[in-house]
């Protein structure tokens, strides 16, 4: 009996002491996905594109869309006679380029130019810290040009090069820390903005007239400092602005939209104080804009909120007006380097209702925050605006 009594007060005590199953039973219950709903498209600072669109068709003025956007800027209208080097290429090691009439200098291309025989392509190598130029024609014997540490490059018509085609100024290939950063130059008032692809040039006329002005801006914003990692004033991706070159006016039909939007702008930019503004646009907001300082930090006058009800509207903003995004728990949990993730938190959000940052919870109760901006390159989402399901 005494033996009896002892057994089942052994089996009763073990019952009490708690043993290490929560854990277990947590990472059982982990969500195996994440869904996250939300609006927009961009960071949300300035000119709504999709806005702009929407203020077009209600009957309004590229000027009336750009103040809008901007408020207590002025449209200018001066000369623009600048130049502006854009890199089309950063960091190369090889680059070839083709087209009719080619002419190659040694140096800024003031020089002499070197014979390059009609249907030849041009190649350039880097060779330790100098780069390395070759002529080469099918059926006709390489002509290797010693090597340098800048080249230039000029042409009649169109040549292709990096992937892009061009039609205006030239091509610069420079030696930059043993890589080839290789820029093209031309008029920043027409023929840069020729080649910028930031909005459809289907849209209506105001709007596309609006981009156009706000894109000269840009470039006249940074036209007068040459950045010497890229040897240039502006990339030509999106984090300048998207620079395609000849393609964009020379698409059938709407090409020749956009080149006409351009050239009725010329001169055109946007002011404050009577200096160029910074001036930043994106796609389509959660209804509205972001002031910059809730995005960037600095505080601009004219970088405020307004209302942007346009991207909301499901005809006009088809495919980010409303968004999901299911996002598994292997990648959410790389994102924020965390075992596995248990719970999601938005922490803060700004005046706009956009989120500031998210908060990671694993089933071990570890916590890791990141930055909205952070967060959304990790998960590829494409706004601020957004709610965790």
């Amino acid at each position: 009996m005494m033996a009896l009594m002892k057994k089942l007060i052994a089996v009763l005590i073990s019952l009490l002491i708690p043993v290490s199953t929560t854990t277990f039973a947590f990472a059982d219950a982990l969500p195996a996905r994440f869904i996250i709903t939300g609006s927009g498209f961009g960071h949300g600072v300035g000119l709504s594109q999709v806005g702009a669109r929407g203020l077009a068709l209600e009957g309004k003025s590229a000027s009336d869309i750009l103040t809008y956007y901007f408020p207590g800027t002025q449209i200018t209208t001066a000369p623009v006679t600048q130049s502006i080097r854009v890199n089309i290429a950063h960091q190369s090691t090889y680059q070839a380029i083709t087209g009719s009439n080619l002419q190659l200098y040694r140096g800024d291309g003031t020089t002499s130019p070197i014979t390059v025989a009609q249907g030849a392509t041009l190649k350039f190598a880097m060779v330790g810290k100098m780069i390395s130029p070759t002529i080469t024609m099918k059926g006709a014997p390489t002509v290797v040009i010693s090597s340098g540490p800048l080249f230039t490059v000029k042409w009649d018509g169109t040549i292709k090069v990096a992937g892009i085609s061009l039609k205006y100024g030239s091509v610069a290939l420079r030696a930059v820390a043993s890589k080839m950063e290789v820029t093209t130059t031309m008029l920043l008032d027409t023929e840069y903005l020729y080649g910028i692809s930031e909005m459809s040039s289907a849209w209506p006329q105001a709007a596309i007239a609006s981009q156009a002005i706000a894109s000269r801006t840009y470039g006249l914003a940074h036209s007068a400092t040459i950045r010497k990692e890229c040897d240039c004033n502006v990339y030509n991706t999106i984090y300048d602005q998207n620079y395609v070159g000849y393609s964009k006016e020379s698409e059938p039909t709407i090409g020749a939209m956009w080149k006409a939007a351009v050239d009725a702008t010329s001169g055109m930019s946007i002011t404050y104080n009577g200096a160029p503004i910074n001036v930043y646009f994106f796609s389509s907001s959660g209804g509205m804009t972001q002031r910059s300082e809730d995005v960037w930090g600095s505080a601009y006058p004219y970088l405020v909120s307004v209302p942007d009800p346009y991207s909301l509207d499901l005809v006009l903003n088809p495919s980010y007006a409303h968004w999901q995004r299911v996002i598994n728990q292997k990648d959410m949990s790389a994102a924020f380097g965390l075992p596995d993730v248990a719970t999601l938190a938005v922490d803060a959000r700004t005046l706009t209702n956009s989120v500031i940052s998210v908060t990671a919870t694993s089933s071990s109760g570890v916590k890791m925050s990141l930055p909205v901006g952070i967060f959304k390159t990790k998960v590829k989402i494409p706004a601020s605006w957004f709610q965790i399901n």
